[in-house]
């Protein structure tokens, strides 16, 4: 499996990107596409998971001020979960993070993805609260 980045304009990869946050944020977890697709769809940096050529998750990052970005949308297919898709996507972002001169990273994580993120060294910062219907924590990271 393997990682590839680009830019709402990478008009492929972008559509690979919105075709896994359909199959699990819209259709799995029901959250209005709406609230899916946003206002920060031009500015993030998209990435997708491929097995081979099928894209099989997804995420998004996005600078929120100097050292500073937000990781989003993190998603897997079900098939692809717990055998390492989701750290893969991660360390895909992180990386491009670092090479962006982040120096921090943060991101809202559903509940129940807490300990996923708490094993990549993420650490809470905030109390439970809901996004589209769904309990979340703010957690954040020194890269």
């Amino acid at each position: 499996m393997h990682v590839v980045f680009g830019r709402k304009g990478d008009e492929s990869l972008y559509q690979d990107a919105l075709s896994i946050r359909e199959k699990v944020f819209v259709i799995e977890q029901n959250v209005p596409v709406e609230e899916e697709i946003d206002s920060f769809e031009e500015e993030a940096t998209h990435f997708v998971l491929y097995d081979g050529n099928k894209p099989v998750g997804a995420g998004r990052f996005r600078l929120l001020e100097e050292g500073i970005g937000k990781i989003e949308r993190i998603c897997v297919l079900p098939d692809y979960r717990s055998k390492g898709a989701g750290r893969l996507i991660m360390e895909g972002i992180e990386r491009f993070a670092s090479e962006c001169g982040v120096k921090k990273t943060k991101l809202n994580a559903q509940t129940h993805a807490e300990a996923f993120y708490s094993k990549l060294g993420y650490e809470t910062v905030s109390d439970v609260f809901m996004d589209a219907g769904i309990p979340h924590v703010t957690m954040v990271k020194k890269l």
